[in-house]
């Protein structure tokens, strides 16, 4: 599935294409090796570092979500957590002031940032 997406990428762009990935084992596979291979200046492959939750723009909206949600939860079960976290969201959706600094902590800036080309 990976290898497809890059494929999907290789043709609907026609400048190099730059990934941010975590170290999942489908990124670093034979398969994707070699399909990156076969267009090696078409798109590049940035790995995250093996461990590294402050560089990954999601544990800062799963950190505001527990901060914000969990402490003031009346959730008695699984369908009215997930009706909470639904709710929540919505909220975020007209809060963009709020979803734009998930990307403006210093360690997530890259996200904003134009790449050195």
């Amino acid at each position: 599935m990976f290898c497809d997406f890059l494929d999907r990428l290789n043709r609907q762009f026609d400048r190099p294409v730059h990934l941010v990935v975590d170290r999942h084992s489908v990124h670093r596979s034979r398969r994707v090796r070699t399909r990156r291979a076969d267009h090696p200046d078409r798109i590049t492959l940035h790995p995250l570092p093996a461990y590294a939750p402050e560089t990954n723009p999601d544990e800062l909206v799963n950190a505001d979500l527990k901060r914000t949600l969990l402490p003031a939860s009346q959730a008695r079960n699984a369908d009215q957590l997930a009706d909470e976290v639904r709710r929540f969201f919505h909220r975020r959706q007209k809060q963009p002031h709020i979803v734009r600094g998930y990307s403006q902590g210093p360690h997530v800036r890259y996200i904003t940032e134009a790449p050195e080309i």
